[in-house]
């Protein structure tokens, strides 16, 4: 009888084994996170079960091709526990995020042998200790978000072995000390950094991209001190202005000797009227004008050569475009917008077709160098969601610009009609797909160069759209080359930050300055990047709710906005039906999704700007929204 026991016993425990074992290596390393968490209120890991065969259809598990994990994610469900040593043996692990949760004790040092993540997320939990050197491991990391936990000692200098680490280093919120080593002023200018809340001593050094952070990336350490922070530090040098990383700076970019900061932007490159109201030659345009060269005032710009004035100057920027000045004499031109920047014309040239912005003429006087720094800075800025500048055209009276046509129209057109559009309801995925591209656009605007571009008039009528419903930013550098759109900058006005500019709401449309953030609405005041965001925000607002921006009458909002109404339905826990798109109210597999993009445009359109979170977080965030 005991013999018959033991062998059922036996047979038992090796079916177990093989059970467990049919999972693969991954299978079993997640497994021991299972036993890891003491607490699953929810149930959420209850999918996790030894007799699987395979862990990919786990809850918060994604696997690729081979059946190999490269997803965790186990984001707010209340988990206790802490992270086991197994974790580190998935291989092909690129994201990592168990945010909000109640996960404790050190990091494990083996963690970092899973050297594939890309994104970890380990924020507001309860871990303690040091941060392990051996996080330089991970060669791969793009993101790294440790904030609101319990993490002391120095921070790793070797952080900055991290060369892919461009896109967020969070360590807010927790209990580190010591110095701000100089080494992170190495980090990319695009890494979101924040250090906010800790317990950092001494000198913020003056170095790298440390000096293009704000304060709020500092603030909370009272012992930190230096620019930005507005606290001095005793060295006397820590109370003179930060240095210039770029002595040469005035002389770059969109500015001219002179002049003032970058990028704000008025009108649009194609404005949203798509009906033909007129034919006209670009001939009869340019030689008009050339008619009228001799009568220019020749004494007032010696450092023009003459022949340059009479004969005008035409410039291709992209060595691949194929038009010459002579096909544009020749092609035929229909005017499509017309704005306070100049007119806007289809060209059509044979096989290829373009976009030509007759640029206004105004009191502000462009000397050809000038003129060719500001566009050729223009055309350095190339990105898939932004309108290519291809070429350009310069004479004292007579300006043009060559971009590349957009077919599609405007999306204020394609959200709220007009003449010329023949699309059908956008649908979600059609939206989110325009947002996660204007999103992209804009942030590389923001990022692609160190002075800190602005577009500086974001709306739905200088997105367009192509056949495929890709956004294209267009507008960027306007307000630099026409006059009435911003405030003219003489040789006797004082220099601004490259990231600012000034503005003249008064010279704005009413409609325009419904997307204008708060502090840009006064006049004279600084137009920045957070600007930027805020008009974004306000696009995003127009894109889920189908609405304008001021309201218009379908809305009943106490004539305080858009972005007021949101906030109000949202903070009274009001059904979303009264705020969103009706042409949306049947997709209800997106509600969950809606519902994140909304709240990634209200923190876009806090009314306190550093409230407001970089365009590169933005596109991140509306990224991670994934269609079903």
């Amino acid at each position: 009888m005991m013999n018959v026991v033991v062998v059922v016993i036996l047979s038992f425990f090796t079916f177990s084994i093989s059970v467990i074992f049919s999972l693969n290596s991954d299978g079993v390393s997640l497994l021991a996170l299972k036993s890891a968490i003491s607490n699953d209120p929810s149930e959420f890991l209850s999918s996790w079960s030894e007799l699987d065969s395979s862990a990919c259809h786990w809850n918060g598990i994604t696997c690729d091709e081979n059946q190999k994990v490269t997803s965790i994610s186990l984001s707010s469900k209340n988990l206790s526990g802490y992270i086991p040593s197994e974790i580190g043996a998935l291989s092909s692990l690129s994201i990592l995020s168990l945010s909000y949760n109640n996960f404790s004790k050190p990091i494990p040092i083996h963690l970092f042998n899973a050297t594939s993540l890309h994104s970890l997320d380990l924020s507001n939990n309860a871990f303690t200790g040091f941060l392990p050197q051996q996080i330089t491991s991970l060669i791969n990391l793009k993101h790294l978000d440790l904030s609101a936990n319990f993490l002391n000692g120095s921070l790793p200098q070797e952080l900055t072995h991290l060369t892919l680490l461009t896109g967020t280093l969070n360590l807010s919120y927790n209990r580190f000390t010591g110095q701000l080593p100089a080494s992170y002023g190495t980090f990319p200018v695009t890494l979101s950094l924040d250090l906010r809340h800790n317990n950092l001593t001494g000198k913020i050094p003056s170095i790298g991209s440390l000096l293009n952070q704000g304060p709020t990336a500092f603030s909370g350490n009272p012992f930190l001190c230096g620019f930005p922070l507005e606290t001095p530090c005793a060295e006397p040098e820590a109370q003179k202005p930060p240095p210039n990383p770029n002595p040469n700076e005035e002389e770059v970019g969109f500015v001219g000797k002179g002049k003032s900061g970058n990028g704000s932007v008025v009108v649009s490159l194609i404005s949203g009227v798509s009906v033909v109201i007129g034919v006209m030659f670009v001939s009869v345009l340019v030689l008009r004008r050339k008619w009228k060269l001799d009568e220019g005032k020749m004494g007032k710009e010696k450092l023009e050569k003459p022949e340059e004035r009479q004969k005008g100057k035409y410039v291709v920027l992209d060595e691949g475009f194929g038009m010459e000045l002579e096909d544009l004499l020749r092609a035929s031109a229909y005017v499509v917008g017309k704005s306070r920047s100049g007119i806007v014309y289809k060209v059509v040239a044979g096989a290829t077709v373009v976009a030509v912005r007759r640029l206004s003429e105004g009191d502000v006087t462009w000397k050809f160098k000038e003129f060719e720094t500001e566009v050729e800075a223009i055309g350095r800025v190339q990105h898939p969601n932004v309108v290519r500048l291809r070429a350009y055209y310069y004479a004292s009276d007579e300006k043009l610009l060559v971009t590349d046509f957009i077919r599609n129209g405007t999306l204020h057109n394609a959200l709220h009609g007009g003449l010329g559009n023949n699309l059908p309801p956008l649908s979600w995925a059609a939206r989110l797909k325009i947002a996660q591209g204007t999103a992209r656009g804009l942030m590389h605007i923001h990022e692609c160069n160190p002075r800190k571009y602005v577009h500086g008039n974001i709306n739905s009528t200088k997105i367009l759209l192509d056949d495929d419903l890709q956004a294209y930013i267009s507008g960027f550098g306007l307000t630099r080359l026409v006059s009435g759109c911003s405030k003219p900058i003489n040789s006797s006005t004082k220099k601004l930050s490259t990231s600012q500019i000034i503005i003249s709401p008064q010279n704005s449309t009413s409609s325009c300055t419904m997307y204008m953030a708060p502090e840009g609405r006064v006049p004279g005041s600084k137009f920045t990047q957070k600007s930027d965001i805020y008009s974004f925000g306000m696009v995003l607002l127009e894109i889920l709710t189908g609405q304008l921006t001021d309201g218009g009458s379908e809305v009943e909002d106490d004539g305080k906005g858009l972005e007021s109404l949101v906030r109000k339905v949202f903070r009274q826990e009001r059904p979303l039906s009264e705020i969103i798109d009706p042409a949306l109210l049947n997709e209800v597999h997106a509600k969950k999704q809606v519902v994140a993009a909304f709240h990634i445009a209200l923190n876009c359109t806090e009314l306190d700007p550093e409230l407001r979170p970089r365009m590169r977080t933005v596109s991140d965030n509306l990224d991670r929204i994934k269609l079903q």
